[in-house]
């Protein structure tokens, strides 16, 4: 029944990685717009003058993520709507803990449940993926990055989630970082000349980074003086090889059939990063229950 709380230093952190408030209150309130659409029917029903208050628990252990979507799913149906939190994004909680408190309208608390709910489910069902993968790797020197592997419409949400969870951010999708993978190579001729491309026309400061398939295309990737190598596929033994080719001249992810079980040994083998699409494409949404209580 209980929570247990974030270390300060990771608290700052999401403070920093949390999207832009107008980025939220317009996801939300296109959410809102999706489910209520021109009035609640059933709320209507009920009186306007009531008030009420209600309680959300977690049926089963969790990490938290999604206080700002959850909050203005009830401010934006009625500003008098007020949430108190016992527990922070990024906190553990255990079954039965009692996550926050609302008060206001009746109607306001019954037509913002849902929309509320599912983003609080969701991004802490992200959240404690990313966790599972966290500590599975715990002590050892790797990152785990998620990918744009995404629910669509969810990609800033999922990544703030992921780093509640204890993991880290790859790129957030094909404007901040250049990725030349297989077919760029194809359309290209060559690694070299991809490379090339992307240092002609990519700003400065923009990262670059190959796909590579083989420790032949690893050497042509270093060769063209790239800051990261992606190993896609490669097996336990091609990891280990690469790292020791590598010998620190860029910066290596793994990538590519990585599933938990296997994701200590992977990181065993020196890799600098694990990028996994399952911390985002294969999310389940966490048991929360939202109880009301007439006032």
């Amino acid at each position: 029944m209980s929570t247990t709380p974030i270390a300060a230093s990771h608290a700052a952190s999401l403070s920093e990685s949390l999207p832009a408030g107008e980025h939220i209150r317009a996801h939300v309130q296109q959410s809102l717009d999706e489910d209520v659409g021109a009035g609640d029917l059933t709320a209507s029903l009920l009186p306007d003058t009531q008030w009420a208050e209600a309680e959300v628990i977690t049926r089963e252990a969790a990490v938290l993520c999604g206080q700002a979507w959850f909050e203005l799913a009830f401010a934006l149906v009625d500003a008098r709507a007020a949430v108190t939190w016992l527990a922070g994004d990024g906190d553990h909680l255990s079954p039965g803990a009692n996550i926050c408190t609302i008060r206001g309208p009746l109607r306001a608390l019954l037509t913002a449940e849902r929309t509320a709910l599912n983003y609080l489910q969701t991004l802490s069902g992200t959240a404690t993926r990313a966790r599972d993968y966290a500590e599975a790797v715990a002590g050892l020197p790797v990152r785990i990055l998620d990918t744009r592997k995404t629910i669509p419409g969810l990609r800033r949400e999922q990544k703030y989630a992921v780093r509640c969870g204890g993991c880290h951010n790859h790129r957030m999708g094909l404007h901040d970082a250049v990725l030349i993978k297989e077919n760029h190579i194809t359309a290209a001729g060559s690694i070299a000349a991809a490379v090339a491309a992307a240092r002609r026309q990519v700003p400065p400061g923009i990262p670059v980074e190959v796909e590579v398939e083989s420790l032949g295309e690893l050497e042509q990737a270093l060769q063209a003086g790239v800051e990261r190598v992606l190993l896609d596929n490669f097996d336990l033994s091609h990891l280990r090889q690469a790292v020791e080719h590598t010998g620190g001249r860029a910066r290596l992810e793994a990538s590519g059939g990585v599933t938990l079980d296997r994701l200590r040994l992977i990181a065993e083998t020196g890799v600098d990063d694990i990028s996994v699409g399952d911390l985002t494409k294969s999310v389940r949404s966490i048991d929360l229950s939202m109880r009301l209580r007439l006032s």
